[in-house]
């Protein structure tokens, strides 16, 4: 018969840390939306887009998802490994964070999409690395990383667009 005094604080911390992780990768969404919304009804607008450009309305709700879904992902992560043992991939999926919110600020911020251009491989790569640590420690973790992979990878084709487009 299972122990249920000693269940129940393990779910207890599971349970905080999934929410915790969520609050995190939200708290970073909101930031980046507030240096998003800087622009987006401005230059942005005026920007040549290319025909596969979204709807403004997507980006949120999409966002929203993928922050959620990064969330729960680290939070396996850490539910299933010593923090000893998960040092690296954390390291990776804080970098990759900080990378997010920085595409932000060069892209809507200092409107820069040739420098945003750049940052973006950069965070791709990351997010890579970052799935794949994720997925050598529980399946489940990096499985849930590939929307986020699959969508920045269409956004650093937009950006490419965008760029393109609008080179002065």
């Amino acid at each position: 018969m299972p122990n249920l005094n000693r269940d129940r604080p393990n779910r207890s911390r599971d349970l905080l840390a999934l929410f915790a992780f969520i609050i995190l990768c939200l708290a970073v969404s909101g930031v980046g939306g507030a240096i998003t919304s800087t622009s987006v009804d401005t230059w942005y607008q005026a920007l040549e887009k290319p025909p596969f450009n979204p709807p403004d309305w997507v980006f949120a709700p999409v966002w929203t998802a993928l922050y959620i879904l990064m969330g729960i992902a680290a939070s396996r992560v850490w539910q299933l490994r010593s923090l000893k043992a998960t040092r690296a991939a954390f390291a990776v999926f804080g970098f990759q964070l900080c990378l997010n919110l920085t595409w932000s600020f060069l892209f809507f911020g200092l409107q820069r999409i040739d420098l945003a251009l750049l940052e973006i491989i950069i965070l791709l790569c990351a997010i890579g690395i970052n799935t794949v640590m994720f997925w050598r420690i529980e399946r489940l973790a990096g499985l849930l990383l590939v929307p986020y992979s699959a969508w920045v990878t269409y956004a650093t084709i937009l950006n490419a667009s965008l760029w393109l487009l609008n080179k002065t």
